[in-house]
């Protein structure tokens, strides 16, 4: 069955008008990535952006965060999050656009931050249609999960106002143009967290190994037990996983060296089996600490953690309707819950100890981004998020980012009867 075309709404059929400046945005930032905390260029030009789409643009909220603030009269505050953030990897997309400098948006954030942009822009120019606030936020940092906290901690809600709801969407293998929506049987994203562990030995020379204690050898050690976490101490109907992203240790092959650090990446479905998952880390680290006669104890750190995602049912199934009404049921599913990660829901009630408020709904969806062509070729399956050869077909994907999340923002902001009609069709 074809997707019928847009219907005729005064917001959404200008949606053409604002392309061009949201495809250059993303061209530029997927160019010139910035990973984690160091995302001061990428905030600049979303705050460049934001500020000729006439938003009052605020910078260096919680870092390199950016805050745009579109008023339009009273109404609802419905804040839209995008993030500013690659990873640090090396691009092998083929793109002529790729970047070159070691980090890579191997995630989507451009997309978003370009998504983003562009809605801001397109409220601006149909201000007759509808009433309230819309606040962009450029959250640095979510690829390490603290970019959330560090914003909320800096006072967004008590310098920009409390949210009636908080959207946000995230880039996924699919056809673009469809939109996957959770479930409600379970968390869109996990509950994680990531930390180190540091193992200290004795070093020494390669030739006298006795005289040592290799943390190389204790390392190795650990990195084999820890696997009975998932397979021997969580039951199988349970989610968890975990997962050694790092090992760090040594300088020359003929060193024994002193120390070797290992990053650890726990995801599970609640906070409970997390807190069961991080004793056992620390439990077993230290074992083998103490079975290899470490002269020190081992320093274990907690680098972040973010709880799972849960979206408000009654505002994801109105966004929902919104997006069925707009696209077609065709191409609007749904999202099995997920083990990824996110900080997303830190702007909901899972932050309240950050930012004191209680019942912000949070409503959080996936858009696909493989063009006709990709998915066609996709035999072997399509580059996941995170893969080195991961590239939107951005012609595709990004006016459908675009038109989501306007029709979802103007299920709170919608003035007028076609926007309000947006939000209930279908539902």
């Amino acid at each position: 069955m074809a997707s019928p075309a847009l219907p005729p709404h005064p917001v959404l059929s200008r949606a053409g008008e604002v392309l061009r400046p949201a495809l250059t945005l993303y061209l530029d930032v997927h160019r010139h990535p910035e990973p984690s905390g160091r995302e001061s260029r990428t905030a600049a030009l979303l705050a460049e952006r934001l500020a000729a789409s006439g938003c009052d643009v605020t910078r260096d909220v919680g870092g390199h965060g950016v805050v745009g603030v579109l008023r339009n009269g009273e109404g609802p505050h419905v804040y839209l999050r995008a993030e500013l953030d690659a990873l640090p990897m090396d691009e092998r997309t083929g793109l002529a656009y790729a970047s070159a400098n070691g980090s890579m948006h191997a995630c989507g954030h451009d997309l978003h931050l370009a998504a983003a942009a562009g809605t801001a822009d397109l409220l601006s120019r149909t201000a007759d249609r509808w009433r309230g606030t819309a606040v962009v936020v450029g959250q640095p940092a979510e690829e390490t999960l603290t970019g959330a906290r560090a914003m909320l901690a800096d006072g967004l809600y008590e310098r920009f106002g409390r949210p009636d709801v908080v959207l946000a969407q995230h880039a996924a293998p699919l056809p673009s143009g469809m939109i996957a929506h959770g479930t409600g049987h379970g968390p869109v994203a996990a509950a994680s967290a990531a930390l180190t562990a540091v193992l200290h030995g004795r070093g020494g020379h390669a030739a006298t190994p006795h005289l040592t204690v290799d943390p190389v050898v204790t390392a190795a050690a650990v990195v084999t037990r820890l696997q009975t976490v998932v397979a021997r101490e969580t039951a199988p109907g349970d989610r968890l996983t975990l997962t050694v992203g790092t090992l760090r240790a040594g300088t020359a092959v003929n060193v024994v060296p002193d120390t070797a650090e290992l990053g650890i990446g726990i995801r599970a479905a609640d906070d409970a089996a997390l807190d069961r998952a991080l004793a056992a880390v620390e439990r077993i680290v230290r074992a083998e600490c103490a079975a290899s006669a470490c002269p020190r104890d081992p320093e274990l750190t907690v680098l972040s953690r973010s709880p799972a995602l849960w979206c408000h049912p009654e505002a994801t199934r109105t966004v929902r309707a919104a997006h069925t009404a707009l696209y077609g049921p065709e191409r609007v599913g749904d999202w099995p819950p997920s083990m990824a990660a996110e900080d997303f829901p830190l702007f909901g009630d899972a932050g309240a100890g950050i930012h004191a408020e209680a019942g912000i709904p949070l409503v959080y969806w996936m858009i696909g981004v493989m063009g006709p062509k990709q998915w066609a070729e996709a035999a072997a399956g399509l580059p996941p998020n995170h893969s080195p050869h991961f590239a939107p077909d951005i012609r595709t994907a990004l006016p459908p980012a675009i038109t989501a999340l306007t029709a979802a923002a103007l299920t709170r902001l919608g003035g007028t009867a076609e926007a309000q009609a947006m939000a209930h069709e279908g539902g």
